[in-house]
Formats: structure tokens, sequence, C-alpha cells
């Protein structure tokens, strides 16, 4: 199909989430294949799936960076990014669906929503992205469709509506009944599912599917009226009906369609391709796109050729072949290759050389990129994720994602004077590409940190630093991101006074320090009296303060969530500077910090663990001996699910341990909650040394890269 032809109302950019093994990747490999993007199925256990083109992912068999492809169907165009799993790469996730329309959640029908589900679901709802359910793996022992529709609803408060019944369950799963049509679908199992067979529904289950058919149609009035009426006053409401009200149900965030399969076995995909189409939105669907002038006026574009162009830079990627590839959500317009473009994040204008459609790492040449498309392009070399582009007649400004910060670390350092070269520029690539991934330098050691969301973040960053770019290192021991945080209130005045013969320097503050709301950062205020301190000079007293709090009292930590007002202070005509004026703020931060109740703050993480209730005691008891706090414990099916907040600092190494406690049966997952107050352990795990940095972060004396990361 001719993708010049594809009209904006006939495009879907549509994601597939869920948590890691939910089967995300085998669903999408499944709807290349049926849509005849590609003509031989990859999987996932065999480190051959199409959309895992990393070495790093085959290896690992999980996704690892969100990857983006297209494919058609009834002459519909699909644009797909196939997000990870696992939280350590959820900023994957984030960017994804920012610039997403619709998505695909994908759920377990054994684990049904588990910690990522929720995590990646509420990344939806904060951007208000239309959603679509498929619970997957109803060929497992153990599976029940009815019981991730009931989490759906309780867990993730979402208004699922079930759009199909299964034909069976585990071992006997095959097939699924339509509750839309009215029909029973099985699938062809020579011609790998491909051929779909329509079947009158089973006697047996008539009755129930009705009875699932009428629960379906009140969902759908209770949210419509216009629906309801027809409801009403039909015996029998026509299929073309139902999926209309359902769509406008669906994009505006009221119903998510429930649909069911085993994707590995090659049941019931078609339908969720269908679905794709007939529920989720095209562009044209959506609200216009809102941004800001250079002078600061709203101003809105609407996915149209005709509007000026508009775009996001939401990935960052390097190229073997092609260098730098920025991926693009077009939002409005039209652009031919080799045309100039506004950079209205930066104020600086680029020239787009070539526009690339991907498929995983594959590439297809195009002429012109329009509203709708997401592309990659290459020839931006100053543009990086969270830019807005746009024609230079017509600038504006979108809000740009915001990422969470890292909250694991390690230290490293070339083996070898000519890795030197290739790690630093390494750095600087991987951390170009992440927004979640920091390199910094420890100003009392020297040494150089990068700082992940994980220890598997960090493990695969080495690995693409040894495999991409040549730089053997050696790594030092994790350890955590500590922060720390002020209790009280504190007034400071502080001069600045140097007199050396000539001009002196004079700065002269009055600071108050006080306790933000968490999460907020910091605040710089002014409410210094007209004329007792130049204008001139007060992004100098910010940046004193900013940088005083790069390392604070306690451990040396970076400081978070504090307000900073400057109250007065008064200035020289002849000695006072830009420099003086820093040097009094830094001094005056200084000393508040001092005298403000500091306290170190660290990560707390959600722990989730499936384990056989045989282990249940020993798995409890590990959580307490690592400082945590058991939330929840239930039954599900022949294991417990145990739930608890644990401090990430106890945490290393917990895979081994686990392992260990269950004879390998247990799994677990664990995900960043929020910022807490130090708790000391007296065993010495969380302790402190007085006037120092905490244990783990003094031991970071390099080692050979051995089983520290895992």
């Amino acid at each position: 199909m001719d993708e010049k032809n594809v009209k904006i109302k006939d495009i879907r950019n549509i994601g597939i989430i869920a948590h890691i093994d939910a089967g995300k990747t085998t669903l999408t490999e499944r709807i290349l294949y049926y849509t005849g993007k590609v003509h031989r199925m990859g999987e996932v256990h065999d480190g051959n799936a199409q959309m895992d083109w990393m070495v790093q992912e085959q290896e690992r068999g999980i996704t690892i960076t969100a990857a983006a492809t297209t494919c058609y169907w009834r002459e519909n165009r699909i644009n797909i990014i196939d997000t990870p799993g696992h939280v350590d790469f959820t900023v994957e996730v984030e960017r994804s669906l920012r610039v997403l329309d619709g998505v695909v959640g994908v759920f377990c029908a054994v684990g049904g929503v588990e910690p990522q589900s929720e995590t990646v679901w509420r990344q939806a709802d904060t951007n208000e992205v239309p959603r679509i359910a498929f619970v997957n793996k109803l060929d497992r022992p153990g599976a029940d469709y009815q019981r991730v529709i009931q989490q759906i609803r309780d867990v993730l408060k979402a208004n699922p509506v079930s759009m199909q019944l299964p034909m069976g369950s585990g071992a006997d799963f095959h097939g699924v009944i339509d509750l839309v049509d009215m029909k029973a679908y099985r699938w062809d199992g020579d011609t790998l599912g491909a051929e779909l067979i329509t079947e009158e529904i089973p006697s047996e289950m008539a009755e129930e599917a009705d009875e699932s058919r009428q629960r379906m149609l009140e969902a759908v009035s209770e949210y419509d009226d216009d629906f309801a009426e027809i409801y009403l006053e039909q015996d029998d409401v026509a299929a073309v009906d139902i999926r209309k009200y359902i769509r406008r149900a669906v994009i505006a965030g009221q119903l998510v369609p429930v649909f069911c399969g085993a994707a590995f076995r090659n049941v019931g995909v078609q339908p969720v391709i269908d679905a794709v189409i007939d529920y989720l939105p095209s562009p044209r669907d959506m609200p216009a796109i809102k941004g800001k002038t250079p002078a600061g006026e709203q101003v809105s574009r609407a996915a149209d050729y005709e509007e000026p162009f508009c775009a996001l830079a939401f990935k960052v990627a390097s190229d073997p072949h092609v260098g730098k590839l920025i991926y693009l959500r077009v939002y409005s317009g039209k652009l031919n290759s080799g045309a100039e473009i506004f950079n209205a994040s930066r104020e600086k204008r680029e020239n787009l050389q070539r526009i690339l459609l991907m498929h995983a790492n594959k590439r297809h040449k195009l002429d012109e990129l329009a509203a709708g498309d997401i592309v990659a392009v290459v020839g931006l070399k100053g543009t990086y994720t969270g830019d807005t582009l746009c024609a230079p007649t017509a600038p504006m400004l979108l809000e740009a994602p915001i990422f969470a910060d890292p909250v694991t670390q390690v230290a490293v350092e070339p083996r070898t004077q000519k890795d030197q070269d290739k790690l630093v520029k390494g750095l600087a690539s991987l951390a170009e590409e992440d927004p979640t991934f920091r390199v910094s330098t420890d100003k009392e050691t020297g040494q150089m940190l990068i700082a992940g969301m994980g220890e598997l973040h960090l493990e695969v960053v080495i690995d693409r630093l040894e495999r991409e770019h040549q730089a053997q290192v050696n790594v030092g021991r994790p350890q955590v991101a500590f922060k720390e945080t002020i209790t009280r209130s504190v007034v400071i005045e502080e001069r600045y006074v140097k007199q050396t013969g000539g001009r002196g320097q004079y700065g002269h503050v009055k600071l108050c320090l006080e306790p933000n709301d968490q999460g907020k950062g910091f605040d710089f205020q002014d409410k210094v009296r007209e004329g007792r301190i130049p204008k001139t000079f007060i992004p100098s007293v910010e940046q004193g303060v900013r940088e005083a709090l790069e390392s604070g009292p306690l451990g040396g930590y970076p400081v978070f969530d504090i307000k900073a007002t400057l109250l007065d202070g008064s200035f020289h005509e002849v000695d006072s500077s830009e420099i003086a004026f820093k040097m009094a703020g830094f001094l005056a931060a200084r000393r508040a910090l001092e005298k403000a109740g500091g306290v170190v703050l660290e990560p707390v993480m959600d722990l989730h663990v499936v384990t056989p209730e045989k282990n249940l005691g020993d798995v409890l008891g590990n959580i307490e001996m690592k400082g945590g706090r058991v939330t929840m414990v239930e039954t599900s099916g022949d294991t417990q699910v145990v739930d608890a907040e644990v401090p990430l600092a106890t945490m290393f190494g917990y895979a081994g341990d686990l392992r260990s406690m269950t004879q390998g049966r247990a799994s677990y997952s664990m995900q960043f909650r929020q910022y807490s107050v130090r708790r000391v352990k007296k065993d010495g795990a969380g302790s402190e040394r007085k006037g120092g940095k905490s244990l783990l972060v003094a031991g970071l004396t390099l080692i050979g890269l051995i089983p520290y990361l895992f």
C-alpha cells in the first residue's frame, strides 16, 4: 500500500504496554505477520523477534528500548511502538505515551494486573491516552479471564467492558466468542493462525454469550445517552452502532474494551488489530496540540496538512550507519527532506537532511513527513529529547516530557589509557539517548559516576559501552542515589567582603531557606525591596544558592525540595559584582543548611513477590530483615503474592537471595515509590559514618566487572 495515499483519519498511532513477560513483543510480532509486514514470526525466547533487535534484548529475552514500526490493515496505516515492560526502562514508555493516540494494554491471564501494569497504566492516565485491553496467555494453567477484568476495574480504576468470551481455558482454550457480531472464532493451526474460522456459538455457551452481550450493551448505554435510546428502542442493536458508540466512549476515556487470546499460540490476534482500527482514535480524533509562542501566547495546531509544521522530538538514538537519529511525532503540517526547521526549545535553525520510516532498526527512506506521522530524521545535530520543532515562520513551544531522577549509581573508570576517550564519547552518546541516565564526577574522590533507574539499567549501559563503543571499563559496587533535604525554616544574613588594595568585592544578602513540598524541587523567590539589591545581581544569588545545594552537609548528597527566598541585602556602588553576590548566596545557603535540621532521603521501592506458599515465611522474614514493610499478602491460585515497601539500599543482589530461599521457584519485580527519610539500621546495612559519606558511598573502590551488578 502506498503510504502517500493514506488520509489522516486512517492513521492509528498506538503503543503496546504491559508488565514484563505479559507478551507485548509476541503480540506485536503476530500483528506484523498477519498484516503482511513480515513473512516470518520472530520469537522472544529464540532471540529472533523483529522488534527486539538489540543484542542485549536478544540475550536477555526482554525489551529494553521502544521500537517503532509501521504496518497496514483494512486500508489503514498503524504506527506501532513496542515498549519495554521492565521498570528500569520506564522512560521508554513515558516518552512513547507522550506522542501516542492510543494504547493496547496487555495483561497475563494468570498474573493479572501486575506492578508494572499499574505503572504504565498510570502513565497512560497522565497523558490521557485512550486504551483497549488484551488478556493474553489464556492457554496457561490457572488462567482466569474474568478475574483479570475485575482487577482492571478494582486496581486500575478503569471501566472495562468485555468484548469477547474465551472458549475453554488452559490447555483446552481454542477460540473466542465475539459479543458484537455474536459469532465464534477459531484459528487454523496449519496456517499459523492466519486463517480465521467463523462458526456459530456453541449451544452450551449461548446463554452465557447472550448475558455477556447484554452487560456490554448496558455498560455502553451508561456512558452515552444517544446509545441508551437506541438500546431501549431496538430489540437487536446493529453491530455498526455498537462499534460507533463504543469508539466514542473509548476516545472520551470512558470505556476500555477487553479482548482475549493466546498470542504465542496465534489465537485472538486479528480481532485486536480490528479493534485498533474500530475503537482507537486517529490523529483527527484527538484535540489540537497546544503550546506557546515565543511571546508566551497560547496557540494550538490541529492535525491538518494545511497547518504550520509542528513536531515533538521524543527519542534520540545512535545508528552505526546514519549517525544520530531523532524520532519525531508530527502534529501538523508537511515538510520535505532538505527543508529548514526551527528548534523552538533551543532557538536555533537546522536542516532536515533525511526522513526515515523505521521498522525496529531497519530504515525506509521517505521524501516527506506529514501530520500524524511517527518517523525518524537525520541531520538535526542540535536537537534532543523533548525539543519542539516547527516552521520558522510560525514558532511554537510544546510542553517537554518530564522524566524521573535516577536512583542507582556506580563508579566507572577506563581500564587503560586508550579507553579514556572511548569511555567519555560513549557515555556522552548514551546520556544523549536516555534522559534517565546521568554522568557526573564525585567532587571528593574525582571518580566518574554513572546513575540510572536500577541495576539492570546500569548493567545494560556497561554492556553497550563495551560492545558498541569498544570502551573497556572497571565498575564499582552499586550504590544508592541518596538525597538530602531540610525540616525547618532558617533565615541567614551573609556578607561577602574582600578587599585587596584595588577594587574589592562586596555582596550582602538575607536569605530564608525552608522545606518545599515533596517532589517540587528547588524554588527561588525575590522579595527584596526596590533598590536594595540591583536586579542584575539577583540571578547571581540564585546561582550561588543552587551550587550550595549540590552537596549537603550530612553526606555530600544533593539537596532537594528546597524553597529559597531572598529577603533583603545591600550593595556597594563600586565593589559589588555578580561574583560577590554569587559567593554571598552560596555562603548563606551553606550556613542555612547546617542549621535547618537536615535529613538524608533514600529511595524506597515497591516490591512485588510471587512465591510458593511453603516459602512464604522465609520471604516475609527476609523482607523484615532488609528493613521493609509488608503491605499485603494474598493467595493467587497455589502461590502467595507479597507486596512490600523496601529501602533500595538493602536490595542489591535480591535476585540471588530469592533464588536461594525458594529454590528458584519465586519471582519478583521492584519499582521506585518515593524518597523517604532514611532509617538507620543497627546492623550497619544502612549506617552512616559521622561527618562523612555513608559506607555505601565511601565504598567506591573500583573493582572489575564481576557479579556486583547482579
